[in-house]
Parts: structure tokens; sequence; C-alpha cells
């Protein structure tokens, strides 16, 4: 038959791409979670009732024993809950998912079988180029809880631990003024007829909103500076109330200084935080004043910051008490615990519903988003260029 009196053209004869049905069966999940050995790492990734959830939902979770001491959950309540308790570390870095709070030691990744599923923090400031040679040789598939993205575009886990510091900065700052502590005797509060403490936050963030929220709850005077103005405006509007606000600009801030009790730093930047108070400002402000550096972890904002530990967390310098923790989350480890194991629990009851964790990917570009190794092969391009290693494209992996 002549081409042009065919009832179909060309292309319609070729065959034609058509997307077929991913069916999902349901997984049944073997979930480790061994003992955090990490210095004063003291939080667990899941509570007694997180691993119950699981375990109704036909999962098995294996956890080292007195994994939840330091959270107050005891091993008992675990086993009520369902839990298998092991005395065992190998046993637990051998199942096929490994959940830590902490990313492992080198000593511990040697414990993973291959293709293990590890979900962790990445914290990549931290980490050297061995941890991902070894995780390459393993093959291993690793998310970062910290890189998991929310439907909204949030990240889940950054946001509950920014709540937990900022809230904590607040409490922490008026532990430190009561006469018990060798402080200055000044409550962190609104008295009739005293004078309210005055509490200057550099960062208009998560870290600062919920510091604001915990000092005015508490009836102090707030100012606020920060160098986005979307911020200023976004934490006016989340507290519901109008609040000092100002940009970063050194002679409003050194007067602010010169006044406060409480400076509160949770600035944070690209690779470092800015100094934004120098040893000056600092020298002029009033003794007896605090200073809490949440941002400390990232080098702190404050010229006069230096690490300090949970066992020894103050230190004094021109007058002035000096609070310098980077883990701060960790001084309450119960409440930190719950807030992690609410964030995993659904993406772990997910996982198994989507028949694994690559279904899992392939649907949810926020989990996508965590995953840093797929078959010990690098996905994320920060981890790449920060330790110079090839990597790839994980939508060029995962169809």
């Amino acid at each position: 038959m002549p081409e042009s009196l065919s009832p179909f053209t060309k292309q319609q004869l070729l065959p034609q791409e058509e997307t077929l049905e991913i069916l999902k069966h349901k997984q049944e999940l073997l979930i480790g979670i061994p003992k955090e050995t990490s210095y004063q790492e003291k939080r667990v990734c899941l509570t007694p009732d997180a691993v119950a959830a699981i375990v109704a939902h036909g999962h098995r979770v294996l956890i080292e024993s007195c994994a939840g001491k330091e959270a107050n959950f005891s091993n008992k309540e675990y086993t009520e809950a369902g839990a298998e308790i092991t005395n065992d570390t190998q046993k637990v870095f051998a199942c096929p998912i490994v959940l830590k709070v902490e990313p492992p030691t080198l000593d511990e990744l040697q414990l993973l079988n291959p293709q293990t599923i590890l979900i962790s923090a990445l914290q990549i400031k931290t980490r050297s180029k061995k941890y991902f040679e070894l995780l390459a040789n393993k093959r291993v598939t690793a998310l970062a809880f910290e890189y998991i993205r929310d439907e909204d575009g949030t990240y889940p886990a950054v946001r509950s631990l920014s709540e937990i510091a900022g809230t904590s900065s607040v409490l922490i700052a008026s532990e430190i003024m009561a006469n018990v502590n060798s402080g200055n005797g000044l409550m962190l509060g609104n008295i009739s007829g005293v004078p309210p403490a005055e509490v200057v936050i550099l960062g208009a963030g998560t870290v600062g909103e919920f510091a604001a929220r915990s000092a005015l709850g508490l009836g102090a005077n707030i100012k606020v500076f920060d160098n986005s103005i979307t911020k200023l405006r976004r934490i006016q509007a989340n507290l519901g109330r109008p609040v000092y606000t100002c940009t970063v600009q050194p002679k409003n801030l050194l007067k602010a200084l010169k006044r406060c009790d409480v400076l509160i730093g949770a600035v944070r930047g690209k690779n470092r935080s800015p100094i934004l108070v120098t040893e000056t400002m600092v020298e002029h402000m009033k003794k007896g004043s605090v200073i809490i550096d949440v941002s400390i972890d990232m080098g702190g904002c404050i010229e006069t910051s230096e690490i300090t530990s949970h066992d020894k967390p103050t230190f004094e310098k021109h007058g002035v008490i000096h609070y310098c923790v980077p883990n701060i989350p960790a001084r309450y480890s119960r409440t930190a615990s719950v807030s992690i194991s609410n964030m995993f629990t659904p993406y772990l009851l997910k996982i198994a519903d989507d028949g694994g964790l690559e279904n899992s990917l392939r649907f949810d570009k926020g989990l996508k988003n965590g995953l840093y190794f797929y078959h010990g092969v690098l996905t994320n391009k920060s981890v790449a260029e920060w330790f110079d290693l090839p990597y790839r494209d994980i939508n060029l992996l995962i169809f």
C-alpha cells in the first residue's frame, strides 16, 4: 500500500515508551540500634513506644543492651515493647538496617555487612576521606538524617534539634545566673516592680525563634539581630507580637550588648559561622552577664568563644561567663531522643510499606535528598567536593 494511503503514520507504527506500574510488596525490616559511643552522646534513635509501633507492623528491632540507658529508657521497657536485646555489638551492626544518632566510627564501619543500609547523621565537617572509602568498599547505602527533607522543603531533624537547642539556651542561661552556680543572682523573668532581664539573640532562624519564645515566656525583654529582613519579618509573625528586631549593625549591636544580661549566638554560615561579636564588644558587656554560643559547632559567632564540654561547660573571660558546648540537645537526651524517634518511625514504616528503600527513594524526593551513598557509590555533591571524591547523580542510578 502506498505510504500516503496508510491509516498509520510512521511515528505511530514505532514502539512507544510506556510507564509500567511498580508493584509495592511490603517488606519486613530488621533494624539494629547500637549503643552510642561518641563522646557525651546520650541520645537513642528509637524510644520504646516507637519500637512497639514498628514491631506491631511485623518488623524486628535488635537493640544493644543499655543503648537507651543515658536517655532513661531501660532494657525492660524495650523488651516489653517487643525489641530483642543483645550484648553482642557485632550482631547489631550485622543487621540489614543500622540506625544511629552519631556517624559510626571507623572501627564500627568494619563491623557492617556488605550492602547494609546505614541511617545516621553525616556531620561532614568531622568525617575523613577514609570514612567514605570504607563505605564504598562495603557497598553501603547511607542516609544522612540531617539532609532528609519534608514535603514542605524543610529539614525535620535539623528543625527539631534546633528547637531543642533554642529553648535550652534560655534555660541554661537561667541556670548559670543563679547564685548556686556562682552567677550574678539575676532571675530571667518578669517580677512585679523589678526590671526584666535583657536578652540579645543573634540569628532569627529556628534556634533564634525558639530562644525568643522561651525568653518571652519567662518575661524577659528580647532584641533579635539578623542580616535577613525576611527572617526578621518571619520571627515577628511566628512570635505573634512586636519585638525589637534589627540588622547586624555594630553601633546598634554594641549598644544592646552593653545593656544585656544574656547573649545567645545562633548564627550559622556556609562553612563557618561569621564572627559578629568581637572581643572588644565582649569587654563592654556587664560583669556577670552570660554568653550562650549555640553556633560553636560551626566555629562560633563570638570571638571569645572556645569549645567546652558538658562536664565543664563554662569559662569566664572579661568578667562574662561563656557557655560553648557543641551538642546542646544531648543535655536533654530523653526529649531529644523522642524528637528524633518521632522523625525516624514514619520513614521506617514507609520504607517497609513501599517494599524497601529503593522504592521509597523512587517515590520520595525528600528522602532521596538525604542519600549520600548508594550501593557503595557516592551520590552527594557536597561530600565529593569537600573530599575530592568522584560522585554520580542519584537520578541516573535510580529510575
